[in-house]
């Protein structure tokens, strides 16, 4: 009788329905991850006042937010192309022990930024505004988020985990929960209901960390139950250096890419708000619609690669040229349809959020001409995957630097000087395309040192 387990599973299913049945949840439990940040927003943006000063400090927020979700989801990468590539090889003692050092570095992690938050998010606030009410919004959200990540944390490893063994309809339920979580606390915390006190900016953060712990819970009770092939010993949990350097070969290329987002906005949002306050709000209203289909397309890349490291693993060149083809494929028609939905109802986005004026007009621009760069960075996100899952970190960092540092930075500063304002949304197109350049560059050369 033909098995039926994971193992299995990731070798014979065919790779254009396995990257389906596993990307289809991926999918949903990566942009279920932008559901916090916009939802709090577009609760405190309606706000009876202050709403416009909440909404901006939710957006000089949102670095560090990408910061902290960088830093666990690229440890959860690591361990999950790790045990993946473990579990092709038939070690799963390795496999375990990989386990087990990424939820120890997810304690390590939440330790960081519980510092932080205690120490720094006042001072990392004040470098992007001189609005002292938007400072006090924006202290207050980032050090509840900070002081309470555990949740985030703990589950960017379990959800990578449950990932890693073909279990990911698991880490999407999970996700879900926290989710729908936050949405009904919200309102309750924001305004009030209920009979609770009217708690503004930080009933949002508090939502958020509740939901971010709902997560956490449920992905824990999944693993134990249903990652069979992973143990789950005291043994696996004892710090292995070599183990530890594994994961961050894998996942460090994946902590930069999300961390240089985090980079990116913050910059940006320094350089905007030199041109107007308008512009910072429209930005980052924008980047949060965005992060809808970036972290569709993320989520079909964390798809690509643990099939692509077991297909490594077992060296199975076949399902190698077919892990490329559906991977940039299905990234593709990802982000066409999202060209299409933001082309078509940038008006109706830009009214979610009660805008009106400059503001929903810079807003309603970045739209119409940021979606344009979609298709080349889907194309440049499938790129890092397949990068990742085979051994090509530094080629993944080239891109990730290219697309939201080395293109972005400077076109930027001459377009702001230039004074026109719609001329700095360009910035993300020209990134994007000359970066898709330089990516299938490398990969043609990638592709024929391995001679796949």
């Amino acid at each position: 009788m033909k098995k039926t387990g994971t193992r299995n599973r990731m070798a014979d299913m065919p790779v254009n329905k396995l990257m389906l049945s596993m990307g289809i949840p991926m999918i949903i439990s990566m942009v279920l991850q932008a559901v916090y940040n916009i939802v709090d927003s577009a609760f405190v943006s309606n706000m009876k006042t202050g709403g416009e000063a909440a909404l901006n400090a939710l957006t000089l927020a949102f670095p560090l937010q990408i910061l902290m979700v960088a830093v666990g989801i690229g440890t959860g990468v690591g361990a999950n192309v790790l045990v993946a590539k473990c579990l092709g090889m038939k070690n799963g003692e390795q496999a375990g022990k990989a386990a087990g050092n990424a939820v120890f570095l997810a304690f390590v992690i939440y330790l960081i930024f519980l510092i932080f938050g205690i120490t720094g998010t006042e001072s990392y606030i004040n470098s992007q505004t001189a609005n002292p009410e938007i400072a006090e919004m924006g202290t207050d959200y980032v050090r509840i988020c900070c002081v309470f990540s555990f949740g985030m944390s703990f589950f960017s490893v379990y959800e990578k985990l449950l990932q890693s063994t073909g279990n990911s309809v698991y880490s999407t339920i999970a996700q879900i929960l926290g989710a729908v979580t936050n949405i009904i606390l919200d309102p309750i915390l924001i305004y009030g209901l209920l009979g609770l006190p009217e708690m503004g900016v930080v009933g949002a953060a508090y939502a958020t960390v509740i939901g971010q712990t709902v997560s956490f819970i449920a992905a824990l009770i999944f693993h134990l139950k249903v990652n069979i092939d992973i143990s789950n010993s005291l043994s696996c949990f004892k710090p292995s250096l070599g183990t530890i350097r594994d994961i961050y070969m894998i996942g460090l290329p994946a902590i930069i890419s999300q961390a240089l987002i985090s980079v990116m906005t913050y910059g940006l949002n320094i350089i905007f708000g030199g041109i107007s306050e308008a512009m910072v709000t429209a930005y980052g209203l924008f980047y949060k619609i965005q992060q809808f289909l970036l972290f569709a397309a993320y989520g079909m890349r964390d798809a690509i690669m643990p099939i692509t490291a077991f297909s490594c693993g077992t060296g199975n060149k076949d399902r190698l040229r077919d892990c490329v083809k559906y991977g940039q494929l299905y990234t593709a028609v990802i982000m066409l349809a999202g060209f299409a939905v933001i082309e078509i109802l940038a008006v109706p986005f830009s009214g979610i959020f009660g805008l009106s004026g400059e503001t929903r007009q810079l807003c309603i621009e970045a739209m119409r001409i940021i979606s344009i760069s979609f298709v080349f960075a889907g194309a440049n996100i499938a790129y890092q995957g397949l990068f990742q899952a085979m051994e090509g970190g530094v080629q993944s960092l080239v891109i990730s630097v290219c697309r939201q540092i080395l293109f972005v930075f400077p076109f930027a500063l001459i377009f702001a000087n230039i004074g026109i304002e719609w001329l700095s949304w360009t910035v993300f197109p020209i990134a994007e395309i000359l970066t898709f350049i330089i990516a299938a560059v490398m990969f043609k050369r990638l592709r024929c040192k391995k001679s796949f």
